[in-house]
């Protein structure tokens, strides 16, 4: 069966992720890193995608952003994705595929997961065991919401800014958000939307993105189909 097309929607925030292929090394030192840094900074401002958080992990990253075209943020992933495997094949003397596939990505309602998302993405390292807290691991926006470093890459989100009236307010109040970490649940919740690609929000919230595109956004209840959305499952992308 064909996958589903991808969801982007213009004005929404999306959390995306793209792996390595067989799980393997994407970055292999602080260069690599760097170097992915600069490309998602350069496209996200060329395809008008506002990336408010990320986190790079040795063999896959995520990526919580807003674009502001339908467009935007398939031809930021796919620039970025073509460029670094240029630039990471030449400097490591490989050839061949370097990610698993085409990126994963999922709608999320900003009010009820945002916050969250960008905890889970904090914790992420120490989850993984590469870094005791997450102000340890520096390949993440983490110290940008905590503002600790100035980071070219994120546009901070309205919600984060509704977090105090003043830097200090917010910061402090995301400190504590990330102290606070996120459950098993939600997690688990985060993750999967990522992976499957059905939009993570309230009945009301997914019902009113389902008006807005022809892709059908939610998994279908257990039985059996409606003839639109077996129509819809076999559609390539």
């Amino acid at each position: 069966m064909a996958r589903l097309p991808r969801l982007t929607v213009p004005g929404f925030v999306h959390h995306a992720l793209q792996r390595g292929n067989n799980r393997e090394a994407i970055f292999r030192d602080a260069q690599d890193y760097e170097h992915m840094l600069a490309l998602l900074a350069s496209q996200s401002r060329k395809h008008r995608v506002a990336v408010h958080a990320y986190v790079l992990m040795p063999n896959h990253f995520h990526l919580l952003a807003t674009p502001a075209t339908a467009e935007g943020l398939p031809a930021m992933m796919q620039a970025v994705g073509r460029d670094y495997v240029r630039y990471f094949n030449q400097r490591h003397q490989r050839t061949g595929t370097l990610w698993e596939g085409r990126y994963r990505c999922t709608v999320l309602e900003p009010e009820r997961y945002l916050l969250p998302c960008m905890v889970y993405m904090d914790w992420n390292p120490v989850r993984a065991g590469l870094a005791q807290q997450p102000g340890d691991y520096p390949w993440s926006s983490h110290a940008h919401g905590l503002g600790l470093r100035a980071d070219p890459l994120v546009t901070p989100h309205a919600l984060l800014w509704g977090l105090g009236n003043t830097p200090f307010a917010r910061e402090a109040a995301y400190a504590a958000l990330v102290r606070a970490g996120i459950g098993t649940q939600m997690a688990e919740q985060l993750g999967r939307a990522a992976h499957t690609g059905w939009v993570l929000g309230e009945a009301e919230f997914v019902a009113a993105l389902q008006q807005r595109t022809g892709r059908r956004v939610a998994k279908a209840r257990a039985g059996r189909p409606r003839i639109a959305d077996s129509a819809e499952e076999n559609t390539a992308e």
